[in-house]
């Protein structure tokens, strides 16, 4: 039977559908995404024995010997070329102790050239620094 009277039957079915699943939408909760990303927890080291330490540590006595500048810039470098600072570092995620810091560039270069990832970061008030030789995934207290 393909009269009139099907057609309907099918018509308000699907029309009952649409409205049940537009009426779960309404009521229903989002899904709404993060705003935003849990990080995964850094590595902090009491020390640091990995072969770019030295450097790091050179780099700490050429920032002392500048006097620890606190502004992001450029510095003419006490063993050649310049050297950046980025200014403070934040520490948003918590992973340091409690503190103030500032981030300080290990290698120098030709000023303006891009940045890499190796830093130290420096507790403005204790001078206890941690070398990052991967943008602040790890730190190694020198």
């Amino acid at each position: 039977m393909t009269g009139p009277l099907p057609r309907v039957r099918r018509l308000l079915l699907g029309l009952a559908v649409v409205l049940g699943l537009a009426g779960t939408a309404l009521v229903a909760p989002a899904v709404v995404a993060p705003t935003h990303t849990a990080a995964a927890q850094a590595a902090v080291y009491p020390t640091c024995t990995i072969s770019r330490c030295s450097a790091a540590r050179t780099a700490v006595n050429g920032w002392k010997t500048l006097g620890w500048p606190l502004s992001a810039g450029w510095y003419s470098w006490p063993y050649g070329n310049y050297n950046y600072t980025g200014g403070t570092f934040q520490n948003r995620e918590g992973y340091l102790p409690s503190a103030t810091y500032n981030e300080y560039d290990v290698y120098s270069r030709a000023k303006g050239a891009s940045r890499d990832a190796y830093r130290i970061v420096v507790d403005r008030g204790t001078k206890v620094a941690y070398f990052t030789p991967d943008h602040y995934v790890t730190f190694y207290k020198l």
